[in-house]
This record gives structure tokens, sequence and C-alpha cells, in this order.
């Protein structure tokens, strides 16, 4: 009966899990596409015969196995989703460039240096995100698939437009006030970082709008990675040898204030995203539901 139980909830599309202790569960353990056997009261057949072993025999730690591994597989695709905007935006800033005969908004050396802080600092942040709030509560997850979804894809696809727009905007707007090449390519490389940074925050929760206050806590390593970010960005920026070596130059109050103020836009931009998604996701599940009578 446990056997045909589960070929049952199988043949309906279910992903099943089935727990047992004795000999007679083992071929219902094999059979389920998670056994979990009892470690202390179950017998060496059930054992292995499972996927997994329960040590304390406490099915509590069955939920909170669950709630882990959705809040690392959460994490995995927050930080594979902030990081492909980086390259996503370098390359349609170089594209662009080249495409249009222009002065290249960054030097090899500096692309180079961005890549090295945000994988440094801002990357590794969100592998130390809390579960979000009403985890449990979701629909599992179906076996297979992508980390990255259409609607990920979209978000990577659109901030590295949001990112690599800025980044342009600022240097041709420093080349037109008469700035150096040195001086305009600086702001454009504190442009990528703030905007890597700005975007960071838009990640930390991308089933839920970060237009909230607990964006600002929960996750102390995001202070500690925006710290070294900014600290980092200083030393590229008015330490000499750094200059020499990047090609980079001090710049002034007016550049910091532009930078920051369209790494304020691009988050806004895209939590407007994330809402509109949102919206769109409502309405299919609705209509799904109607479908289902439901």
């Amino acid at each position: 009966q446990k056997i045909r139980i589960v070929e049952a909830l199988q043949a309906q599309g279910h992903f099943v899990a089935m727990t047992g202790d004795g000999v007679n569960d083992a071929p219902a353990l094999k059979r389920a596409d998670i056994g979990v056997a009892m470690g202390q009261g179950g017998t060496d057949v059930a054992r292995e015969a499972s996927s997994l072993v329960l040590l304390d025999d406490n099915f509590a730690t069955i939920v909170a196995a669950v709630r882990e591994g959705r809040r690392i597989y959460d994490n995995i695709r927050k930080s594979v989703v902030f990081l492909l905007p980086t390259n996503g935006a370098q390359s349609l800033v170089i594209l662009v460039a080249v495409l249009f005969g222009l002065t290249l908004p960054l030097a090899p050396v500096q692309i180079l240096w961005v890549n090295l802080v945000t994988a440094v600092t801002l990357s590794l942040a969100l592998a130390y995100e809390p579960a979000e709030d009403g985890i449990m509560s979701r629909p599992p997850r179906g076996p297979g698939g992508s980390v990255i979804s259409a609607s990920s894809l979209r978000y990577v696809v659109v901030v590295s437009v949001l990112i690599g727009a800025a980044t342009l905007a600022v240097f041709f707007i420093q080349r037109e006030s008469g700035a150096s090449t040195a001086v305009s390519q600086t702001t454009a490389v504190t442009m990528l970082a703030l905007g890597q940074l700005a975007y960071l925050f838009s990640c930390r929760f991308i089933g839920q709008s970060s237009l909230t206050p607990r964006v600002l806590r929960g996750n102390p390593v995001v202070w500690i990675a925006t710290g070294a970010l900014v600290a980092l960005q200083l030393v590229f920026t008015y330490v000499p040898f750094m200059n020499s070596w990047f090609d980079s130059a001090p710049i002034g109050l007016r550049e910091w204030g532009m930078t920051f103020g369209f790494a304020v836009v691009v988050f806004l931009l895209v939590e407007a995203l994330k809402a509109v998604t949102r919206r769109g996701e409502r309405r299919a599940d609705a209509a799904r539901l109607r479908e289902r009578g439901v």
C-alpha cells in the first residue's frame, strides 16, 4: 500500500519524499524520489534504501533542512543574477564606443579593476543573506530547470543596459564639460562600482520590494562589503601610484554626487521592474487557478 501511494502521487506529477524505519518501508523508500530513514530507530535495510538518514529521528529537522535549502538556493540565484550585469554593462559600454568610433570610457586595466573589486567585496555579501519572509509558504520548486529563470534573465539584461547607459552618460557628460580622459574614465569606473552597489541592495529581495527599511538590516556583511568597496574606490581614485597604474585621476564632489544620483536612479528603475514582474506573476497565478476551477 505504501509503494502504491508513492507511485500514485508520482503519477500526478508530485515529487515524493517518504519517511520510514522498518524493513517493510524499504520498497517505498527506494521508490520515492527522496527516501528518509530514521537514524536512531530505523533498521539497516531502511537506511540502505534511503537517500537521507535522519540522525535525530525528529521530523522538525526535515522542515529546518527544507528552509535552509531554500535559503541557499535563493542566495545562489541572487549571486548569479547580481554578477552577470557587471560583465553585461562593461560589454555594452565598450561595444557602443567601438561601434560609434568614440573614446573608450574604460581602459582595459580599469575593466580588470572593476571586476576585481566587485568580486572581492560585493559578490560575497549575498551568500550571507538570511531567509526571506514567507520562504516556507512558497509552493515547492519543480525538479530540474535552471537557476536563471526567464524573469531573472530579464533582470540581467535590463540592469546591464541601465548601468551601461549610466556609465556612458557620466563619461560623456564629463567630456562635454571639458574634463580630461583620465577624469572622465575614473568617473565612469566609479559609476560602474556604485551602480553595482545599488543593484546589490535590490538583489537582497528578488521576489519582494527592496523599498523598505529591512533592506538596510539583517545582513551585516553587506555593510562590510560596502565599506570595503568605497575604501578601494577611494584608493583607486586618490592614491598617486594607483593613478599611475590604472590611468585614474582624482575627481571632485560634483562627480561623486553625479554618480551617486545615477546609482539611485538605477535602484529605483530596477525596483519598478520588480513591481511589474510581481504583478504579472500574480495575474498568471490567478489565471492558472481559474483554469483549475479554484
